[in-house]
């Protein structure tokens, strides 16, 4: 029975590790945007045109 609670703990403190080694390596990702499009003149590209 204490065979089992040993190999029950490493498990959970493996996945406890795992988690923690994951969720640190997603925080230090750089998250970037990419540039807005250059301006045509004075038209702002919104989409379609518009019928009139």
């Amino acid at each position: 029975m204490y065979w089992t609670l040993i190999i029950c703990l490493i498990i959970a403190a493996a996945v406890l590790a795992l988690a923690v080694a994951t969720t640190s390596k997603a925080y230090a990702h750089k998250h970037t945007v990419d540039p807005l499009p250059e301006e045509r003149g004075s038209e702002q590209q919104a989409g379609p045109n518009q019928p009139q």
